[in-house]
C-alpha cells in the first residue's frame, strides 16, 4: 500500500482509537491491496467527543452504552437510572475511551477478515493449474 494513503488515514482517523492501537493499525494498513484498502476506507467508527456529549445527556438513560453496542450495560443502565446517577458520572469520563476501544475491535476484526479473504500466491497459482 503506498505510504501516503497510510498516513493520510493515520491523520484523519486517529482520534477514534487509542494510542496503543495506532502502530498495529499503521503496520496492518501496509499490507492492505488496493481492494482491501476501499473496504477500509468505508467503515463508521464512533466519534469519541459526540458519544461523551450522548453521555452528558443521555446517560442516565443508557443511550451513550447503546450507541456503542453495549447493549447490557444500556439496559443495566436504563433500569438502575444509571446505576443511580453513580455510573452515569463515571461514564461521563470513560466512554470516550470505551467509544476508541470499540474502533479499534473493529478494524482490528476487518482487518483480519480482509488477511483472510486474501488469495496467497500459491492459491492463485493453483487455480491457474487447474484450469489448463
Amino acid at each position: 500500500m503506498e505510504v501516503a494513503k497510510v498516513d493520510l488515514f493515520m491523520m484523519m482517523n486517529s482520534k477514534y482509537f487509542e494510542a496503543h492501537h495506532l502502530p498495529f493499525i499503521r503496520e496492518r494498513l501496509h499490507l492492505l491491496d488496493d481492494p482491501a484498502w476501499e473496504g477500509i476506507q468505508t467503515l463508521q467508527f464512533y466519534d469519541p467527543n459526540s458519544v461523551q456529549v450522548i453521555s452528558l445527556v443521555g446517560g442516565q438513560l443508557g443511550i451513550d452504552r447503546f450507541m456503542v453496542g453495549d447493549t447490557g450495560l444500556g439496559i443495566l443502565k436504563l433500569l438502575t437510572c444509571g446505576g443511580f446517577a453513580i455510573w452515569s458520572i463515571i461514564d461521563w469520563f470513560m466512554i470516550p475511551g470505551v467509544a476508541r476501544e470499540k474502533n479499534g475491535m473493529k478494524l482490528k476484526e476487518t482487518l483480519a477478515a480482509l488477511h483472510r479473504t486474501a488469495p496467497t500466491t500459491n492459491e492463485i497459482g493453483s487455480t491457474d493449474r487447474e484450469q489448463e
